[in-house]
């Protein structure tokens, strides 16, 4: 059996992480950070997202508002409402909770909130900061993967990585993180030929494309390290299950380590945009000048992904 990569014990440790530096603000600043959670429409889906972001966000000290707006706004009183949050010095951070409704714009929306305040690391001027290796804010999703294959390898140089998903959320940005990490990187996706084969040479595999356990035992090379973040709902005698792109069953007879879904890279999530956010509100602090050396002291930068 494959060992578990258990994303709840590990986003434990992070939150823990996150309560300390919320603890640090309050003390060395005055500083509570607070993060502003945009929900367009009543999705089911992201309503439950949006809850457990904000229950993770109180239970660390982190203050939230909710901004629940009615699925017919316009994409001009979007604007109006992350311009202001932009402008308000009280929000550190802004989460505006995808998918967005058909009529609105998702690029226009995120270019429009201020690149220190985007905690979920989308804006076009992370994304490139992120492809050039700078330090940056890093997409919630894959620094909790990355997290969790730290777990299992210490060096994780030299490894064959393949990510089954070419997503701006999850798929490109998970491949930067590797290839900074010095993996060999493969990016799979709907039009790649013989992906079975591709993923049959990785040593580890992340699924991240939103089909039902698509990744089957025969595509895993024995010990390999496979990371889930797949998830899809199922019916299974009138009860509903969550499952992933992963064949969790078959598959962990094959891999050397698995996480799980859920339990898995799900937690992981919420806990990096929470370290996110304290490192949005590191970002926002002002800037000082050392009488001594003449210099201006740049704000704290501040990511739940470290470089080795």
């Amino acid at each position: 059996m494959a060992q578990l990569i258990d994303g709840k014990a590990l986003s434990a440790k992070v939150l823990q992480q996150v309560a300390s530096e919320v603890a640090s603000l309050s003390a060395e600043h005055g500083i509570k950070p607070m993060l502003a959670v945009v929900l367009v429409g009543e999705d089911p889906a992201s309503q439950i997202y949006v809850r457990n972001k904000m229950k993770r966000a109180s239970e660390v000290g982190i203050g939230s508002r909710e901004y629940v707006l009615d699925a017919g706004i316009t994409q001009d009183e979007l604007a109006q409402l992350i311009d202001a949050l932009n402008n308000d010095a009280d929000v550190h951070g802004i989460l505006v909770q995808l998918p967005l409704p058909a009529q609105l714009d998702e690029d226009t929306v995120i270019e429009s909130v201020h690149p220190d305040k985007d905690v979920d690391g989308f804006h076009p001027l992370n994304v490139g900061a992120l492809a050039a290796g700078s330090d940056t804010v890093v997409p919630c999703t894959p620094q909790g993967c990355m997290i969790m294959l730290r777990q299992i390898h210490s060096d994780l140089s030299g490894k064959h990585a393949v990510v089954i998903g070419r997503s701006n959320i999850v798929g490109k940005p998970m491949a930067m993180l590797l290839l900074q990490a010095n993996c060999t990187v493969t990016i799979a996706h709907s039009h790649t030929q013989g992906i079975e084969s591709l993923c049959r040479q990785a040593d580890i595999v992340i699924a991240a494309v939103g089909c039902r356990e698509l990744v089957d035992a025969d595509w895993v090379k024995p010990g390999a390290t496979v990371i889930d973040v797949g998830i899809n709902a199922i019916e299974i005698d009138g009860t509903r299950k969550l499952v992933g792109d992963v064949a969790f069953d078959a598959v962990s007879q094959v891999a050397g380590a698995i996480s799980p879904v859920p339990g898995g890279v799900g937690p992981m999530t919420i806990a990096c945009l929470l370290l996110n956010t304290t490192g949005a509100v590191k970002r926002q602090l002002p800037r000082t000048f050392d009488l001594a050396s003449g210099t201006v002291n740049k704000p704290i930068r501040s990511y739940c992904y470290v470089r080795s």
